[in-house]
């Protein structure tokens, strides 16, 4: 039986991902660029993206800082008004709060994490939240995950890390402990062939975390 449970956040808790991508290819289309999808969802795996496809094209880096930060904007736009809410998230989160103790680790920033639960019921069912501020080294590095297992004061075998990308993925496999995929439209062409379990929505979590070795 699994005691603590590890969520990524942007595509497993909260419907962002397409946003964060809307807003990229937004500030790239402001400055005359094209941002290739396949080639951005290709670029998550790596911890690539937006940036490297406007570096490819031309793009100086003072440039590419000032469009970051009117990409940065443009997302925050998204998060205030469009609906990012996952069914059936706050109800399957209540459920699983009565067998395990569960935690966030997120890249999300700070900011956009305030701004996403301003009025949301998801923090309440957690013991903590780490977001891109709290470690050196984002995903794909295990720091991210080992970190949180530290302050869950949790051991590898007892938790369970939730993940909708190849990059979370190779995070919790460095970090050495199991991870589920749930499903997610954006990311659904990763290769997930390291994960543990493999789910279709967080409800199938509770059969996950009750079953005994």
């Amino acid at each position: 039986m699994k005691k603590y449970i590890l969520f990524d956040h942007d595509g497993v808790l909260v419907d962002t991902e397409f946003w964060y991508y809307k807003a990229g290819e937004r500030a790239l289309a402001d400055i005359g660029v094209a941002l290739d999808k396949d080639q951005y969802l290709e670029g998550m795996s790596q911890g690539a993206g937006t940036w490297d496809q406007a570096r490819a094209a031309g793009i100086d880096e003072w440039t590419i800082s000032r469009q970051r930060e009117v990409r940065n904007d443009y997302y925050q736009e998204y998060l205030r008004t469009e609906v990012i809410e996952i069914e059936g998230v706050v109800e399957t989160l209540a459920e699983l709060s009565k067998y395990v103790r569960m935690a966030i680790v997120t890249t999300a920033k700070r900011m956009d994490f305030e701004i996403i639960h301003e009025k949301r019921q998801i923090r309440q069912f957690m013991d903590f939240v780490l977001v891109r501020e709290d470690y050196d080294f984002a995903k794909p590095h295990p720091e991210p995950y080992l970190t949180g297992l530290k302050r869950l004061g949790a051991s590898k075998e007892e938790t369970l890390i939730v993940e909708d990308s190849s990059r979370g993925l190779k995070s919790a496999v460095a970090a050495g402990i199991d991870c589920a995929i749930v499903y997610n439209e954006f990311t659904s062409s990763h290769d997930f062939s390291q994960a543990t379990h493999r789910i279709e929505t967080l409800t199938e979590l509770k059969d996950i975390v009750l079953k005994t070795a």
